[in-house]
């Protein structure tokens, strides 16, 4: 056997917090030295923070990082412990996004990312520059390009992130030349169904290359990234270790070296792979690096074996059903959104909701009362109630059209979260602008519409003025359908700090509180679900009677803006998805969601910054960058 414990560590980094992000690492660090660890594998830019954008373009932040990955080398010189972790490097008006590796108080070799992606919410190509194969350079005096390490233990490889979601990426040439262990150094955002996505394609590299393979996850929020952390541990695509998310910490996990090589040597396949692939590049060699001093003691490093005792049989835990883990990843994602913006800006005292007794701005006050549940954990339950009422505020703010129903969910909730809860009424102040409007009108009564977002506006208004003064985080809670429809009001409810809910369906919004409300049995959700979904400025309003079915509707919108299907195609779908709806009613449902969607970008562009948690992601700055002013025409040619 050559043993070698290999520890996952996740980190919360925050952007510019070079100083900061650097204590946490050297923190984990020590405490993996103590217990052993051989390589301890850190996450993607972990030091300087991600994503870093165009702040790479101040030289003083790149520089700042390079002070970093010295001083994690001087004050981890003590212990024999390899370390891999992610820094931005600058080399002759290049800059890269590098793993670093660091022995023995030396920082031994950097490697640059390849696979630098510009799809969906990235944009790395804007300011870095590609590694190369087979690069050889140096930065600092250190070398960098396609490297491969040697020492007492083995040899082992390094890359970042996106360089293992392809299957011709590093990896393969890499352990080609020899690599059995493989670190990957990652930043990976939060999706819905990330999960098993991910789980799969790592065991895939693992066994296809079969190598050891490590990926550790950066955590936490940055923007409206949010990235769950965790990570694996697999040997030739068998699991090893899978590590928490949505927390920061280590674990670590012993794997076999010699069995990386016994399988190699068992597997004709990846031989002739082998060897096809030195003939194609002419015997081309990656250079390698030394790691001259020791690494830890592994005499006492014990086999990996299987928790259950048995090597034949299945595991003995059971997995959560797919509705619970859904919904659980979700809430986490979006409550580790509001807590990191909130904590790490500093600038806010506490946080505030318009809560209409709706479902949307219900959901949103809950996922932020998760996170303060989760930051006041250590508190009695005396102080806890106090502190949360201190920090979490609702406002309810009626008009002539708000119900009883509303009024009494909003009331409800807020009590039971120990939310302080007030209300506010606009009737007389919407009198007045309505008067107001009139005249500037010239006596001509404003539309339906107006009347309408004039309560709206009104509400997201005396938010505003609120959140100035009193020094609160204004949260704003529309959901993903709605906004698609511009079926929001630009000085209403679409204002505030942070959109919680933007991207997140009206559908999923429902099953959401149909879960809390099975796991945690809120009676203000119960309330909720009592009147229908709808803005309540007319009269018995209701959200589907005036845009669609919301499962249409959420329909149309993955089919058209995430399919990129046409019309015709969407409405084909339709009568497939719903074979019980009247004749024709998927045709009108289609052309009314294409022309209003399309009618509707100047809405969402002008929103707040969003959480992203989807593949598709209605934020023109980061994910669906569609040209506001354009035309359906194409629809028809």
């Amino acid at each position: 056997m050559r043993l070698v414990n290999v520890g996952v560590a996740s980190i919360n980094s925050t952007v510019g917090r070079v100083i900061s992000n650097t204590d946490r690492v050297l923190e984990l660090a020590a405490k993996m030295a103590a217990e052993g660890v051989t390589v301890a594998c850190f996450p993607e830019q972990v030091l300087g923070g991600y994503a870093q954008e165009d702040l790479v373009q101040w030289r003083g932040f790149v520089d700042a990082q390079w002070r970093a990955l010295e001083r994690v080398a001087a004050e981890t010189a003590h212990n024999a412990m390899v370390l891999v972790l992610g820094v931005t490097v600058a080399h002759r008006g290049h800059l890269y996004n590098c793993a670093a590796v660091v022995h023995a108080g030396k920082i031994v070799g950097l490697v640059p990312k390849e696979k630098l992606p510009t799809y969906n919410v990235f944009y790395e190509l804007r300011t870095l520059s590609p590694g190369l194969p087979y690069m050889r350079a140096e930065a600092h005096g250190v070398p960098l390009g396609d490297l491969v390490f040697d020492c007492d233990f083995g040899t082992f490889a390094v890359e970042v992130c996106e360089d293992i979601w392809s299957p011709d990426g590093p990896m393969r040439r890499r352990c080609y030349a020899g690599a059995e262990l493989v670190l990957n150094v990652s930043a990976s955002p939060f999706r819905t169904g990330v999960m098993g996505t991910r789980r799969e394609m790592l065991a895939t590299r693992s066994g296809d290359n079969q190598c050891a393979l490590v990926y550790a996850n950066l955590v936490g929020a940055n923007d409206g990234l949010i990235f769950d952390g965790g990570g694996f541990v697999f040997s030739n695509g068998r699991p090893l270790l899978e590590t928490p998310r949505f927390v920061q910490g280590f674990q670590s996990s012993t794997v076999d070296l010699d069995r990386t090589q016994r399988l190699r040597t068992e597997s004709t396949t990846w031989r002739m792979d082998a060897l096809a692939h030195r003939q194609a590049v002419n015997d081309r060699e990656i250079p390698r690096i030394a790691l001259t001093e020791a690494t830890p003691d592994r005499s006492k490093l014990l086999y990996p074996v299987p928790a259950n005792g048995s090597f034949f049989l299945p595991s003995t835990q059971t997995a959560p059903s797919a509705k619970h883990s859904f919904c659980e990843d979700m809430l986490d994602a979006l409550s580790l959104g509001i807590g990191d913006y909130f904590e790490k800006t500093g600038a806010f005292k506490g946080i505030g909701i318009a809560l209409s007794g709706g479902r949307d701005s219900l959901l949103t006050l809950l996922i932020a009362h998760r996170y303060l549940e989760r930051r006041l954990a250590a508190l009695s339950e005396a102080e806890r109630h106090e502190k949360m009422s201190s920090l979490l505020h609702a406002f309810y703010m009626p008009s002539r059209f708000s119900s009883e129903q509303t009024q009494g969910a909003a009331a409800k909730i807020a009590a039971e979260l120990g939310a302080q809860f007030m209300i506010v009424p606009i009737e007389e102040a919407f009198g007045r602008e309505e008067e107001v409007a009139r005249t500037m009108l010239g006596g001509e009564n404003p539309t339906e519409i107006t009347r309408q977002n004039i309560q709206a506006r009104l509400r997201g208004q005396r938010m505003w003025n609120w959140s100035n003064t009193s020094g609160f985080l204004f949260l704003q809670t529309g959901n993903m359908s709605e906004k698609a429809m511009g079926y929001t009001t630009i000085g209403g409810d679409l204002e505030g700090a942070l959109a919680i809910l933007a991207n997140v369906p009206k559908t999923v919004v429902i099953y959401l509180l149909e879960h809390l409300l099975e796991t945690r049995g809120f009676e203000g959700i119960r309330a909720c679900f009592e009147a229908p979904a709808g803005p309540e400025l007319a009269a018995n309003q209701k959200g589907e009677d005036e845009l669609m079915p919301f499962r249409a509707l959420d329909a149309c919108f993955h089919l058209y803006a995430a399919e990129k299907m046409n019309p015709s195609e969407i409405v084909s779908v339709l009568d497939v998805m719903f074979p019980d709806d009247p004749a024709g009613v998927h045709n009108a449902w289609v052309q009314k969601f294409v022309r209003l969607f399309t009618q509707s970008i100047y809405k969402w562009v002008q929103s707040p910054l969003s959480l992203h948690v989807g593949n598709l992601d209605l934020e023109r700055e980061r994910a669906l960058q569609l040209p506001v002013v354009e035309s359906t025409e194409w629809t028809r040619a």
